[in-house]
């Protein structure tokens, strides 16, 4: 594979070439672009992360999905279910429990 064909393949190039295309007019260092793509691909992932996760506790009853009551935000708000909070409790507890060193 030439040079020319890794960069054209790489994640990069195409991260980089869509933001130029939703950003005609931008223009930035090296540096700048740098912190953008970095930041975008962190901001990009923990929300989807985010949102995997908050699906998975509102499936286990965990967090309840409301609808947002607010004009100017159309999405859902979430809150912990009360009647599970006890249960919640143990599940943070066993968790964090796993990923403890165990003595000898």
């Amino acid at each position: 594979m030439s040079r020319r064909d890794r960069f054209e393949a790489s994640e990069a190039t195409k991260e980089i070439l869509r933001y130029f295309l939703r950003h005609p007019q931008a223009a930035d260092t090296l540096e700048g672009i740098v912190r953008w793509r970095l930041l975008e691909e962190r901001v990009e992932r923990t929300l989807d992360d985010t949102r995997r996760v908050l699906e998975w506790l509102v499936s286990e009853g965990f967090v309840v999905e409301e609808a947002n009551t607010s004009a100017a935000l159309a999405s859902p708000v979430y809150r912990l279910n009360a009647d599970k909070a006890a249960e919640v409790e143990s599940y943070v507890a066993r968790e964090s429990d796993r990923g403890r060193p165990r003595g000898d």
